[in-house]
């Protein structure tokens, strides 16, 4: 079964208040983008990576990330949707012919450039013998539960954990998924959701609290520091 890396990067990055895409932001001299795609050109697990980005950024992409940092595992390069699922679909549908049924997808943000090799084989693994797989950490605060600025619950905090990337699921699985949340109109908040809304169970794999995406100025903070210490 081969492995491919859905890398969707369409978002604008208004939180980050920068005058370019939060993609192309330089991380130590390198755009965050191409950061993250190197991670998956130099996994001997992925055979073939697909970028979403914005429809008019496509030449840039492609001259300024892909070709600049010689990005051969990149397949295509594809125009995204209006929100991160229509994105991803668009990804899968692009993937068609390339991806068999049972050939695993792992679709990861493309500022989370601090994803790992061994989270990346653990979540591969996953996706093979189930119906999908979900990088995630455990919540280390307290979660309340609140409408009107009232708390209405405090879920036990054992058993909440936050998502990360990548979800990993079968191509068969995870088309299927997406095409009927297209087909009824759903939105949902992730990818795996859309795989549980059809009764089809998704595990965890324990993350990485360093595999952070990278969204705000505070973040690109963070981001800094990481790369510093894993270069030293």
């Amino acid at each position: 079964m081969a492995v491919f890396a859905l890398i969707p990067a369409a978002g604008m990055g208004k939180r980050m208040e920068a005058s370019i895409n939060k993609q192309y932001l330089l991380l130590d001299g390198m755009p965050i983008l191409a950061r993250t795609l190197e991670v998956f050109e130099r996994s001997p697990l992925v055979d073939g990576i697909f970028v979403v980005i914005p429809a008019d950024e496509i030449p840039f992409c492609r001259e300024q990330v892909v070709k600049r940092h010689g990005f051969t595992k990149v397949r295509s390069i594809v125009a995204g949707g209006a929100e991160r699922q229509q994105s991803v679909l668009n990804g899968l549908r692009a993937m068609e012919g390339t991806a068999g049924e049972d050939d695993v997808v792992l679709i990861h943000d493309g500022v989370r450039p601090f994803v790992t090799e061994d989270i990346l084989s653990r979540a591969t693994a996953v996706a093979r013998e189930n119906d999908g797989a979900l990088v995630a950490v455990p919540a280390k605060d307290t979660v309340k539960m609140v409408e009107n600025g009232i708390i209405t619950a405090t879920p036990p905090r054992e058993t909440l954990w936050l998502a990360q990337t990548p979800q990993a699921f079968r191509y068969g699985i995870i088309r299927a998924a997406h095409e009927v949340a297209d087909a009824e109109r759903f939105l949902g908040t992730d990818d795996a959701m859309l795989v549980e809304r059809l009764g089809r169970q998704v595990r965890i794999v324990v993350g990485d609290y360093r595999n952070i995406k990278i969204t705000t100025p505070e973040d690109m903070v963070l981001a800094e520091a990481f790369l510093k210490e894993r270069q030293q």
